[in-house]
């Protein structure tokens, strides 16, 4: 029976360089030290910000350096335990950072109670006095924003030098789930016995064309997360219970109002993209569904057959060199800037696309400034692949872009619009494959990967959004967030979105248990938000060229200096209008359509 590599027994060139974060650990630790003392240097300033113009200028950017420097020693002790989370140096390193943030947190509290303090127009004075203070505007802006939910200066105090403690429910479940979660082996209809894993199933099995390999894993990987079903549940009602705590003593009207403060969005949009990718999109996944099952030949559908593929046979190996080249062909409407930047990401190991025993499962990009991006995903030589690692590559164009033209405070933009850049490096790639060719086969296979991301970000991440909602209504009206209830609430959503099309068993109820998105606030629904805004935007880069591009490319250096809203208007988008949502799905609509058509 094969096993699972350790992390020194897989090639080098398959892994990521962290030397351009530090050269070794000690450098990292030397590095640590000097935050730590820097931090407490922030002393200095307290008291002293409504002093003068040049006073709070000078605090400001004491804090965004230091702030600047535990992003990069944090990012290099998070990577390394996301290569692989059972190494216990990796472990101790994070839980390390973790309170150095805490510590971080408490030594910069006064920054933000001194300036909601400042007597009314003395910081528009500041600002017309000092033309340094224009580059910290929108983080002024976001500040005042929040003077009506801030608490007295010693509570704000304290509540950050629990920082480490409020964040320890996504800890324990990442911890757990890259260091305790055990799957058992399983045997297909051939007798043969295969490994399972976190990554193994997410990356492998899940969309294994046997049937019989493919329920077996899933058997297999159901078990495991059963071992796990209690402790996660209490994991996330901590988290949950958390924030609604935090949103009541800051006297939030609910806790949805609390979470989505940071993400400057209207409530009516994220409720519109929760209520109408839900209501019109299920009608065509039902249909994907039906489709799916008389292709399969199966009796019945479950959970675990919904990413089957329809065409094993047409489905080449695709290696990572091979992938690279196509991504990097899809990218040139961007321009060769944007692709030049690309290719040093794929070609100067900032990837890690090794699978290795506690290694982090799923895929992701990580951009400390002033560096370079990190991409992390398993490669398993599949189209999907392709496009995971396409998305993660608009991460790195976008913050890299962003960190070209913006100084550290004005380098994220709020979350609903961060998917929106990856999201449409995966359109383009779609594109570009699809204007090569009009072979049945081909394009069959292309528009399925398409409808694949369509499920990732409408479905998958949608009903996790969803599950969220339900959830903290519940946890407001005083009800207890178990196990059983988690369970319940995830199997109703997903046969009220499935109908009778798909068969909804005890694993696909536990697949709450799955993703880290919960302990990040309100993440899931912005990949909806992401994908609706990139589905219009590779539409206009189709219809208009180079000038959509442009303004695309505008909007990606601009960083977080302007909302989301704002970004995506500026790109020629209007999310205030629910117009994109319905067109989105109708373009959901019309691939399902055509992939009817095409297995007809």
């Amino acid at each position: 029976m094969p096993t699972r590599p350790t992390r020194a027994e897989v090639p080098l060139e398959s892994t990521w360089d962290l030397s351009d974060l530090f050269a070794d650990e000690a450098a990292w630790e030397a590095a640590v030290e000097d935050v730590d003392e820097a931090r407490a240097a922030l002393a200095a300033h307290q008291g002293r910000l409504g002093g003068s113009a040049a006073a709070l200028l000078a605090g400001l950017e004491a804090v965004e350096s230091v702030q600047a420097r535990l992003m990069r020693v944090a990012s290099f002790a998070h990577l390394r335990n996301a290569q692989d989370g059972t190494d216990p140096r990796h472990q101790a390193a994070l839980a390390r950072v973790s309170a150095l943030q805490a510590r971080v947190g408490a030594s910069t509290a006064f920054v933000d109670a001194e300036i909601l303090g400042f007597p009314d127009g003395l910081l528009e004075q500041f600002l017309a006095a000092e033309p340094g203070l224009a580059d910290f505007r929108h983080l002024l802006d976001d500040l005042l924003a929040l003077r009506p939910h801030r608490l007295g200066a010693e509570t704000e105090r304290v509540l950050a030098a629990l920082g480490d403690l409020l964040h320890a429910p996504y800890m324990i479940y990442n911890r757990s789930k890259s260091g305790d979660l055990q799957f058992a082996p399983f045997t297909d209809a051939a007798g043969t016995s295969h490994a399972n894993s976190f990554n193994g199933f997410e990356s492998a099995f899940e969309t294994h064309a046997d049937v019989s390999v493919r329920r077996a894993a899933w058997a297999s990987f159901s078990a495991g997360l059963k071992s796990c079903n209690h402790t996660y549940a209490a994991t996330f009602a901590t988290e949950v219970n958390k924030n609604v705590v935090l949103a009541r003593l800051r006297q939030y009207a609910s806790t949805e109002d609390f979470l989505l403060q940071p993400h400057k969005i209207p409530r009516a949009v994220y409720g519109n993209i929760l209520d109408i990718i839900q209501r019109e999109l299920a009608p065509h996944m039902q249909r994907y569904a039906r489709l799916r099952r008389r292709v399969l030949g199966l009796d019945r559908l479950l959970y675990c057959d919904i990413k089957a593929p329809l065409d094993p046979a047409f489905n080449p190996r695709m290696s990572y060199a091979d992938g690279c080249g196509l991504i990097l062909e899809a990218l040139a409407p961007m321009g060769a800037p944007y692709v030049e930047f690309a290719r040093r990401t794929l070609e100067q190991r900032w990837v890690d696309r090794a699978d290795n025993v506690g290694k982090s499962s799923g895929a992701f990009c990580a951009s400390p400034y002033g560096v370079h991006p990190y991409i992390l995903i398993t490669w398993s030589d599949t189209m999907r692949n392709v496009f995971t690692l396409a998305h993660e590559l608009g991460h790195g164009g976008h913050f890299g872009l962003a960190m070209q033209h913006q100084r550290f405070v004005n380098t994220r933009p709020a979350m609903p619009f961060v998917e929106a850049p990856s999201i449409m490096n995966e359109m383009l790639l779609a594109q570009h494959i699809l204007a090569r060719s009009q072979e049945q086969r081909l394009r069959r296979s292309v528009i399925m990967q398409v409808l694949g991301t369509y499920h990732h970000n409408f479905v998958t991440h949608l009903l996790e959004a969803e599950l969220q909602r339900q959830v903290y209504a519940l946890a407001e009206g005083g009800g207890s967030i178990t196990a059983a209830v988690l369970n319940e609430r995830k199997g109703g959503i997903l046969a009220r979105f499935w109908g009778d099309t798909v068969e909804i068993d005890d694993g696909a109820r536990m697949t709450w248990m799955r993703q880290p998105h919960y302990y990040l606030g309100l993440y899931p629904y912005t990949y909806s938000v992401g994908l609706v805004a990139s589905t219009a935007m590779a539409l206009r880069v189709q219809q208009e060229g180079p000038p959509a591009v442009q303004r695309w490319l505008e909007v990606l250096k601009a960083g977080g200096t302007r909302p989301p809203l704002e970004l995506l208007r500026a790109a020629g988008i209007d999310m205030h209008s629910p117009q994109p949502i319905h067109d989105a799905v109708a373009h959901v609509g019309r691939l399902i359509d055509e992939v009817e058509t095409l297995f007809a």
